[in-house]
């Protein structure tokens, strides 16, 4: 079976079962059948279940329904939607039906894992209600209960992660999550609307040092979420936001050039993390180049060099303001934030727990002299009108 897998991963023809003979990780879409709404010109419903990233099916617009349905009732119990790599429409909102009785199994934004109670049917409909413009899915794949697909690298870095249970919590605090697979990436992956990872490791877009202009692993568009993420070695400069964004549950196992980037150009933009958590960060964990507003909450950082740096040098400079709230921070490491308080910059650090650091040796927050060129100077530390935290926030353990 994990050949039969693998095939189907890197686009080959695979060889058609019925759903009595799927064993754990099989993929019960193919041999099954498949219908749909409509289709667009070229496309077909059996792309959907072939087993190959290279062919899709799109509605004849943007929205549409594509449906997987076999001859006796199966039991099924998570699907996988997957996206070509170059569609210009990404998925929104979505519903997921048990055709046979009309009842919602599950609904949701974006492509990826879908996890939902165990049920017997005969025919499940992916109904799209929202997208971008007109969508492209690649692989429609259903799995029983019990059953996890076979991980493998793809040919293709946008494909969605193995199935996995959502989760919108973190893990408890001071557990790492356990990666469901992995993926080597070898060119960045573009993310718009909602994309769950299921907790794939993805790894190996370029070494991962400090320097510069290293591509990141994901890029997201304005408005995008990603979450459920586990970054592994060579990550490159991590992940870019574009705009307002949001990563939730992203864990850095071994921070690359920096693990995070908020870009952009509007000044209402916000980039939000929450939950996860990161280590091996020799420089930066989360740098901000453009303008706005960076938020970290409820995430645990170790071994790093800063956990956030306003730009100190960038060509175009602005007014940036940092949010800190119930971070847990283990020793080593240098400073928790460094602003540009001559440029306006403001931080609003909270409730930070840090651990083996009796010493104290980790600056909480760094004021510097901004620059459009050269290197930035380092003019004070510690609260003040800039630098917005009380001693009473800090706690040592």
């Amino acid at each position: 079976m994990a050949a039969l897998a693998m095939a189907a991963t890197i686009g080959v023809a695979a060889v058609s079962m019925s759903a009595a003979q799927a064993a754990d990780g099989t993929n019960l879409s193919l041999g099954a059948g498949a219908d749909g709404s409509s289709k667009g010109s070229g496309t077909s419903y059996g792309n959907v279940k072939d087993g190959s990233l290279s062919t899709y099916w799109s509605p004849s617009g943007s929205t549409g329904s594509i449906s997987i349905k076999w001859g006796s009732a199966t039991t099924v119990s998570s699907v996988v939607i997957r996206e070509t790599s170059g569609a210009a429409g990404r998925i929104g909102s979505w519903t997921l039906v048990n055709a046979d009785t009309g009842s919602t199994l599950k609904t949701g934004s974006g492509a990826g894992a879908i996890s939902f109670s165990s049920t017997s049917l005969k025919k499940v409909t992916f109904t799209i209600t929202s997208a971008s413009s007109t969508p492209q899915v690649a692989e429609f794949e259903t799995y029983s209960s019990g059953s996890n697909p076979t991980t493998s690298p793809t040919s293709s870095p946008t494909s969605s992660p193995t199935p996995s249970p959502t989760t919108t919590t973190a893990p408890p605090s001071g557990s790492w999550p356990s990666a469901s697979g992995q993926q080597k990436v070898s060119s960045t992956i573009s993310v718009s609307g909602t994309r769950d990872g299921g907790y794939v490791r993805y790894y190996g877009i370029s070494s991962g040092d400090q320097d510069e202009s290293q591509p990141p692993i994901f890029q997201l568009s304005d408005g995008a979420t990603l979450k459920n993420v586990i970054i592994g070695t060579d990550a490159g400069d991590g992940i870019h936001c574009t705009g307002t964004c949001t990563l939730e549950n992203v864990w850095w196992e071994d921070v690359g050039e920096d693990a995070a980037t908020l870009k952009g150009s509007s000044s209402s933009q916000v980039m939000t993390v929450t939950g996860g958590g990161a280590k091996g960060a020799s420089d930066k964990v989360f740098q901000h180049n453009g303008p706005g507003r960076f938020v970290i909450k409820n995430f645990q950082v170790t071994d790093f060099g800063k956990l956030y740096r306003s730009c100190g040098n960038c060509s175009k400079q602005y007014a940036r303001t940092v949010v800190i709230d119930n971070i847990k921070v283990t020793a080593p490491g240098k400073s928790l934030v460094g602003i540009n308080s001559n440029l306006g910059d403001k931080a609003t650090i909270t409730n930070v727990q840090i651990y083996n650091d009796s010493s104290k040796k980790i600056v909480i927050c760094e004021e510097y002299k901004g620059v459009t060129s050269g290197e930035p100077s380092k003019i004070g530390s510690g609260p003040s009108s800039a630098c917005g935290y009380s001693t009473s926030s800090i706690t040592y353990r």
